[in-house]
């Protein structure tokens, strides 16, 4: 039988994350980080599962998400902390190395990781994220930003709603993200967002990262130095970074020094067709 452990985990700013290890503590640690204003419950149990054969694997909540502690308005704090309370969690749980995996946000966070502590991570995978700015990347013109109907959606974040039609917004939500190619079973996020919401308890919609400080995130030019292996898994139809976010993200990548295929240094890049932001 796998092994499921939760616990708390302290950081900055007297903040506490919600941190669950699932698997051998022997084997190889993998930290899986998650995408703005969701839990770490946003990882499907499925693929923990998977993950738990070979890999010790941790998920944990965010500040101001899931069971870890809700005080931006209180006590503020700029998202590259986000990235500081990956490297806590690690801290905690006593692991000097470990493969760290980032989805949308996450992916942000991890770039910040490979950035800052080299040393700590065994391989990094990003995706669903865009490239951390900064340095003179050719070709930068202004890039498309998110479709405008997630935008739209986006400004009702953290709005008062009752159980159903809080319910009724994230499965919008949800089905803008997956896009049009492949199927949506509704009551599949349905069922995630009853977990999430009875794991948090609440059905108050978290905006936080969303109103964080964004500043000191531009940090490029630094990607030339990154050596770790990492992977980047791209959606080119991803609506928060449509095209040509795609091949500015190569173009990007390849300027600042990575060899290999998509400009990777010791990894590789892999567009998954059909795929948007799910």
């Amino acid at each position: 039988m796998t092994r499921v452990r939760e616990t708390c985990v302290d950081v900055a700013d007297g903040y506490r994350l919600w941190v669950e290890t699932t698997g051998d503590p022997a084997r190889p640690a993998l930290l899986l980080v998650m995408g703005a204003n969701s839990s770490g419950l946003g990882w499907p149990d499925d693929l923990v599962e998977r993950l738990s054969r070979h890999h010790w694997v941790i998920r944990y909540d965010h500040r101001d998400t899931g069971r870890s502690t809700h005080a931006f308005h209180d006590r503020p704090y700029p998202i590259r902390s986000l990235a500081d309370d990956a490297m806590a969690v690690l801290d905690a749980l006593g692991i000097s190395r470990a493969h760290v995996v980032g989805m949308s946000m996450g992916g942000t966070l991890v770039q910040l990781l490979l950035l800052d502590h080299p040393g700590r991570l065994l391989s990094a995978t990003v995706f669903g994220s865009a490239l951390i700015g900064g340095g003179e990347e050719p070709g930068a013109e202004e890039l498309p930003g998110p479709d405008p109907r997630l935008l739209e959606l986006w400004e009702e974040l953290g709005q008062e709603r009752d159980e159903e039609a809080e319910l009724q917004w994230r499965i919008r939500h949800w089905r803008m993200l997956n896009g049009d190619v492949l199927p949506f079973d509704p009551e599949e996020f349905a069922a995630l967002e009853r977990r999430i919401a009875a794991h948090s308890g609440t059905w108050h919609s978290p905006a936080a990262h969303a109103l964080a400080d964004q500043s000191g995130m531009e940090r490029g030019a630094e990607l030339a130095e990154v050596s770790v292996p990492t992977l980047v898994i791209d959606a080119p139809e991803d609506p928060i970074t449509p095209p040509p976010h795609a091949d500015e993200r190569g173009r990007r990548l390849e300027f600042a020094g990575w060899s290999g295929r998509f400009g990777l240094p010791a990894g590789q890049a892999i567009h998954m067709q059909g795929r948007h932001h799910t």
